[in-house]
């Protein structure tokens, strides 16, 4: 049973899901490509159960690692320090920020499959990625509450994802597999259950960019069933990768 996540990258979705597994009373080991100084005001908020580390300590120290990093640099990722580990990939590929990246554009891999030939000792699921750091925060809801949400998950190793999603219900969501990484596509930008559904209607159409980010920050989202999330990922269509970051 998962006591400790490593996080490798402490940005947006990073923090919300540090905050999520401290209130959940989970200890979490938290790490950057800038060094564990840098951390401390993160640091302080989450309290006693967590501590900055560079990325290899916390690659040694977690029961699980997430992998939160741009998809740009996910080669830095220390796979030595990883092997052994299960490995929750959070990345999503933006080509404007990333880099293009051929395999994915010409749809021979998905950018899970990428990150788990990196780190060919380690167990790769992708979760925990579609949502907005936001909303990923604020709609996290207790096991039974009837407006929890169910995330998407994918993975080559049964265990591995079993574990996942037994850490996904603490954290406070329900989980829907999908299949293995290949499939893992269905959920990635530009599909039907990727943000939008958790974020509900958009106004921005409506706003100029001021108006719109506070809109952002402050919606309350929506909740997304397990059978919604079925439903949306069997809608989805393979065609151009890659999603638009900001």
């Amino acid at each position: 049973m998962t006591q400790t996540i490593g996080f490798i990258g402490s940005g947006m979705i990073g923090g919300s899901l540090a905050r999520l597994a401290v209130a959940a009373g989970l200890n979490v080991v938290m790490s950057n490509s800038r060094g564990p100084e840098t951390l401390a005001d993160l640091v302080a908020e989450l309290g006693d159960h967590a501590r900055a580390a560079t990325p290899e300590e916390a690659a040694k120290a977690g029961d699980v690692v997430v992998a939160t990093v741009p998809l740009g640099v996910y080669d830095r990722i220390p796979a030595n320090a990883l092997a052994g580990k299960i490995v929750i990939d959070t990345m999503n590929y933006y080509p404007h920020r990333d880099g293009r990246i051929a395999e994915l554009d010409s749809r021979e891999i998905t950018s899970s499959e990428l990150l788990q030939r990196h780190l060919a000792n380690s167990r790769v699921v992708k979760a925990l990625h579609n949502m907005d750091w936001i909303r990923l925060y604020t709609r996290a809801r207790p096991a039974g509450a009837p407006d929890r949400s169910a995330l998407p998950i994918a993975g080559d190793d049964p265990a591995a994802k079993a574990e996942i999603i037994r850490l996904m219900d603490v954290l406070g969501y329900d989980a829907v597999d999908i299949g293995t990484l290949a499939d893992s596509w269905r959920c990635e930008p530009r599909t039907p259950v990727y943000v939008q559904p958790y974020q509900g209607p958009s106004p921005a159409a409506r706003m100029g960019e001021p108006e719109w980010q506070r809109w952002f920050q402050d919606a309350p989202g929506e909740p997304v069933s397990a059978d919604q999330v079925k439903e949306l990922v069997a809608q989805a269509v393979r065609g151009p990768v890659g999603g638009y970051f900001g």
